[in-house]
């Protein structure tokens, strides 16, 4: 007969090598999806990594989750199919390369020509796939890597071009200049949502000011009897955009006043202009209506001497505040003809919650100030490149030079220092400073040239939070930009709508996170200035008075035929080949393609690539080539009824999928139509539920990063702890949604404690089944002719099984994880085998015996298959042990097998409550020895229980044998209440009571504590008790106080909620005499085992004689004889043997084999 494998030791990754060479073998992933063939679908979308970088340990988080959700769904009946995918295109492909070379975007061209450029971004796109791939199998991660979905191929770029074809044709694909976040460190525009992925948004320190603008007197800017100099005072965080300044803007209802006061660094006296509430953040109360300055007392005297509406303020004119050659209204004029700058304007966005209330106005630099100047026809004024540095023309060869960037991080610590030299001998050369010590940015500059011109009010260094490039880590600018939009506001209200019907885990994130984000959501800019992704499929002719969108190869095919026929393409290298034109989809290729318009003008392609987020947001389609083929496959896998990333893809994969799931909707339908499938389940979601996970972070709450030393490496952590014991304990340590805090010591407790646990339950089971033969042959015995013990560990184990499969059920697996856990360490291992083990190794091979081997071979069996979602190794190899025996279940694998069904005939709840009610008790108890320092095996004489109520009381006389047993004492007492000599008290928990109460907190805290015991046992009967404050009345529970009971002479006392017990302390001699019986038993039984005799083997006990413990051995010899499978005990007066301890009396003993 075989027998259950028994291990060696616990080395998890030991058994997972094993395991995982049987999966490969057997192809039991690819089995798993065959055997589901015909069942019904549960479909769920892998995110797309990108494999140019290596996996981290927040992966394994990710795909933890992914993971257990379809093997569960997988076990639960469900076909799942899992498409992994590959994400290929965009910045951080490009960045990498360009590092790589050594090169930057400008070079792209002119060093190294577009094709060979993405042919290293082709290559590196998958650099470390294998690494992912290595990752992923030694995880556990069931995904289909054999035929992924890869977005630079062919086929998924044409589904992309068809999507933006008919987002074309409905007039949702639209081009305009506007002014959008631009990254110069990358060279390209960006959307929305990946400014706003987390961690964009960073604290900066930069150098604000206040700047003077010179009013034109002789423009519409009239005061009666005044005829000095006036200023507006405009306050900007971002000097840099000040040559670019075209106009002032001012609030049309807000009150403005002209001050008369003095220059904070000339001295001089000056008259400005401001908003009237925001004058106090300039002048201190002291220096109002003063006359003379004092330049000691630091007191700048002020005094408002005019007040006006913004409305009156419009039209004035103002002298340009930084004139260059670059920058003149000749320049201003060019760019936009007819302009009028240098005005001040009326605008509704203008606040008074900071700087002065007048808005220094930059159209190429503000969406607000872009929109008010277009209004205005102040024109736009672009002293900026794309790649972040003012043109030539801005400068003046002694605080600017032209032709520098505008911001600091843009420059390497190399080029700063070349440029520091430079700063510091012109400077100080011209005088304007004394011992330059650092760099000074543009900013700080053009701050010194202000004041040095007198036209600086104020400037400070400035804290505020300001966007940076998700992929660079460098400062964006807002930058006008001319490209192509997705009109997703046209369909904001349906995205709403929506994502309402979504079941969000955690709920807070679709309702907030994401929820706002919908509500707030702009136009999303499609268009990047880079090389390496899909290209826009518009066409243009050279005037841009026609265009077209290409949808498909097929479309490409026939209008490049035209082309031919017009005339055009006739040398290029492109052929058409059955039918089909042969090209790769991407840049350089595409743009050497011309199209011709209806009139017969030659149409090039625009040289715009779209969002990489567009390419992972179009899978569901693009992965089965939709709608080129596949229809019916697309059909049967749309929507997902589950994903799964982290919170960062909130604004990323998660919003994207979403929106082109609302914007397509209806022709995804018609294509459906088209191939006569049925469309009720597209309703415009492409997904139903989400999972979004939490940041992984270092132990001590720190975000993980190379710099800090604190990244966790997974294979190294995967290699040492296993995966099994990483996945359980990512998932049971915090709820996927929260943060976590990664500490390696967390993993080495799950091995120890939980997989310890279940490993040291298989061990003792297999040891005592392979004694006796158990191979489960034996005719199942009923539950009602099993002993009581066994019924309530199978209707705990019905009753888990309701509650984890709820748990998963809801998308909670650190819920489901805790319960089982919760199981097999109090009730399984702590209760069952112990209280049965020595049904396991006494006696003959019978019905009771039976019966337990069938009871812990359910529970183990059950066991594995609950965990198998989230530790699917050990699972599996526990399995394998048993069913190689029992062959049980027909499963090759436990990930073939069904997930467990409860029983509802099993389950008895008041047996459940009754053997609670017994593990408290017992808990107490023996928290009461621990107090007193009394062992275990010391019997005692008795413990009183104070009865609530006669249910309590009967079901604790159900359990007395088994309580008694457990704690080692003779007898229980009942008592009811009124009997009572254990005396309580009760004292608030202010916790809860401050929440109910609120004022009244502290005069219900007295009442609580002058409780009667009559007060304390109503409320420990009814769960509540009324008490009146001021005539107002209030319920307390029991969750809003402690009860707290007190020792008396002779007894210890414990209480947990309603439950309290109170444990004779007193030993008497006979007492005495048992525990030392008891205690010797424990040391022979530990010479067994260290001597490695059988289970069965029976001893020979040689004892030296000993006065102190001789009555103790011999009045309980046959019950020591009995424990310890020995037939006698000799007492001799010499002895050379072994050396024990018994309460502190030494002992020589010699065991030997009988």
């Amino acid at each position: 007969m075989s027998k259950y494998k028994e291990f060696s030791g616990l080395h998890l990754p030991s058994i997972e090598k094993e395991i995982l060479s049987m999966w490969q073998e057997h192809n039991a992933f690819e089995q798993s999806v065959e055997l589901r063939e015909g069942a019904e679908s549960f479909v769920f979308y892998e995110g797309p990594p990108s494999a140019n970088g290596m996996p981290g340990i927040h992966h394994v988080i990710s795909r933890t989750l992914k993971d257990l959700v379809c093997r569960y769904k997988t076990m639960q009946g469900y076909q799942v199919k899992r498409k992994g995918g590959w994400d290929t295109h965009g910045l951080p492909i490009e960045l990498g390369v360009e590092k790589e070379l050594g090169i930057t975007k400008e070079d792209i061209g002119i060093k190294i020509s577009i094709e060979e450029y993405n042919q290293k971004c082709r290559e590196a796109v998958l650099r470390y796939k294998k690494e992912w791939d290595d990752i992923t199998t030694k995880m556990g991660y069931w995904v289909d890597l054999k035929n992924p979905y890869i977005t630079y191929e062919n086929n998924y770029i044409e589904s992309l071009w068809w999507i933006l074809k008919q987002l074309y044709n409905k007039d949702l694909l639209y081009e305009s200049v506007s002014i959008q976040p631009y990254s110069p460190a990358a060279g390209t525009g960006l959307s929305s949502h990946e400014l706003n992925q987390p961690g964009t948004y960073k604290d900066v320190k930069d150098t604000s000011c206040v700047a003077m603008f010179k009013a034109i007197q002789n423009s519409k800017f009239k005061i009666q009897n005044f005829d000095e100099a006036v200023y507006f005072l405009a306050w900007t965080t971002t000097p840099w955009t000040l040559p670019s300044n075209l106009g002032l803007t001012v609030g049309p209802n807000i009150d403005y006043v002209l001050v008369s006061t003095y220059s904070s660094f000339s001295h001089q006296p000056i008259n400005v202009i401001l908003a009237k509430a925001l004058v106090k953040n300039y002048f201190k109360e002291e220096g109002k209506d003063v006359e003379v300055l004092d330049v000691d007392s630091k007191i700048i005297p002020w005094k408002i001497i005019a007040e006006f509406k913004g409305s009156e303020l419009e039209g004035i004119e103002y002298k340009q505040l930084l004139p260059f050659d670059a920058n003149n209204l000749e320049a201003i004029q060019e760019q936009t003809p007819n302009a009028k700058p240098f005005r001040v304007l009326l605008g509704d966005f203008v606040t008074t919650e900071d700087g002065t209330g007048i808005v220094h106005t930059a159209p190429a630099f503000g969406a607000d100030d872009f929109k008010v100047g277009k209004a205005n026809n102040i024109g736009i004024l672009t002293m900026v490149d794309k790649r972040g540095k003012f043109l030539e023309g801005i400068k003046d060869g002694v605080f600017l030079y032209g032709n520098e960037y505008v911001k600091e991080a843009y420059l390497t610590d190399a080029e700063k220092e070349i440029e520091f030299q430079q700063q510091k001998q012109i400077l100080e050369a011209n005088g304007k400073v004394k011992d330059l010590k650092k760099y000074l940015s543009v900013d700080d500059r053009i701050v010194l040239k202000l004041q040095e011109e007198g036209k600086l009010f104020k400037k400070e260094k400035y804290d505020h939070n300001y966007p940076h490039c998700w992929r660079t880590d460098k400062p964006i600018l807002y930058y006008p930009l001319d490209a192509w939009f997705i009109k997703t506001t046209a369909l904001k209200d349906r995205m709403v709508e929506l994502n309402k019907t979504i079941n969000w885990k955690p709920k807070s994130t679709g309702e907030g996170r994401f929820g706002n984000w919908l509500e707030n959501m702009v136009d999303w800019n499609l268009s990047r200035s880079r090389y390496w992704g899909t290209p826009l499929p518009i066409w243009k002719t050279e005037d841009g008075d026609e265009e077209i969108c290409i949808g498909s190869i097929e479309e490409l095919t026939n209008e490049f035929q035209k082309a031919l026929d017009a005339g055009f393409n006739e040398n290029s290298k492109f052929k058409i080949e059955n039918s089909k034109l042969n090209i790769d989809l991407h840049k350089p290729f595409v743009d050497d393609i011309i199209l011709v318009s209806p009139s017969g003008k030659p149409m090039k392609r625009i040289p715009d690539l779209i969002d990489v987020w567009f390419d992972s947001g179009a899978m569901p389609y693009a992965q089965h080539h939709f709608p080129f083929e596949n229809k019916e496959l697309f059909a049967k896998n749309y929507p997902a009824n589950f994903i799964a990333e982290g919170v960062d893809q909130t604004r990323g994969w998660f919003y994207t999928l979403h929106a082109i799931g609302s914007l397509i909707k209806e022709s995804v339908e018609e294509e459906l139509q088209k191939a006569g499938l049925s469309t009720s389940q597209v309703d415009g979601r492409a997904y139903k539920t989400v999972v979004s996970n939490g940041l992984v972070l270092d132990k001590n709450g720190n975000k993980m990063s190379k710099r800090l030393g604190n990244v966790v490496n997974p294979f190294e952590t995967i290699e040492k702890y296993g995966a099994d014991a990483t996945r359980w304990y990512l998932i049971t340590n915090a709820s996927p949604w929260d943060n976590l805090k990664f500490d390696l010591a967390g993993i080495q407790e799950v091995q120890r404690k939980f997989f310890g646990t279940l490993y040291n339950t298989y061990q003792f089971f297999a040891l005592y089944s392979n004694v006796d033969g158990f191979a489960f042959k034996e005719a199942y015995i009923p539950l009602n002719q099993r002993p009581e013990i066994d019924r309530w560990i199978l209707s705990s184990l019905n009753t888990l099984i309701n509650k984890v499969t709820a748990s998963m059920e809801d998308y909670e697996p650190t819920a489901a994880g805790r319960l089982i856990e919760e199981f097999v360490d109090e009730h399984l291992s702590n209760w069952y085998v112990r209280l049965c083990r020595r049904r396991f190794w006494k006696g003959e091979y019978e019905a009771d015996k039976i019966a337990a081997y069938q009871t812990l071979y359910e529970c183990l069996e059950t066991i594995m298959k609950l965990i198998a979602p989230i530790a699917p190794f050990f699972s599996e190899a526990i399995f394998q042990n048993l069913n190689a025996v029992t062959l049980k279940d027909a499963s090759a694998s436990i990930h073939h097998a069904s997930y467990p069904t409860s029983n509802p005939k099993n389950i008895d709840k008041d047996l459940e409550e009754r053997m609670a009610l017994a593990q408290d008790t017992c808990s107490l108890v023996l928290s009461l020895r621990k107090k007193v320092n009394i062992k275990v095996r010391q019997p005692l004489q008795k413990v009183m229980i104070p009865v609530l109520n006669p249910k309590m009381k009967t079901q604790l006389e159900g359990v007395a044998e088994l309580i008694k047993s457990e704690v080692n004492v003779k007898e229980l007492q009942f008592i009811t209440e009124k009997e009572s000599v254990i005396k309580k008290k009760a004292k608030a928990n202010f916790k809860t009571l401050g929440a109910k109460l609120g004022a009244h907190m502290k005069e219900a805290a007295q009442m609580i504590s002058n409780f009667s015991q009559e007060e304390i046992a109503e409320i420990e009967e009814n769960g509540e008790i009324e008490i009146t404050i001021q005539q107002v009345s209030f319920k307390i529970q029991t969750t809003d106080l402690e009860i707290i009971a007190e020792d008396i002479p002779g007894w210890s006392v414990a209480s947990k909620g309603r439950l309290t017990v109170a444990l004779d302390i007193t030993i008497t001699e006979d007492l005495k005499k048992e525990g030392d019986a008891r205690e010797f038993v424990n040391r022979i039984q530990t010479i067994r085992k260290e001597s490695g005799f059988e289970l069965t083997d029976r001893i020979k006990v040689v004892v030296k004689e000993n006065i102190t413990m001789v009555s103790s051995i011999n009045k309980y010899k046959n019950y020591i004889c009995g424990e310890i499978l020995a037939d006698n005990i000799t007492w001799v007066p010499e002895l050379e043997g072994t050396t024990i301890e018994v309460n502190e009396s030494l002992l020589e003993v010699l065991v030997t084999k009988n």
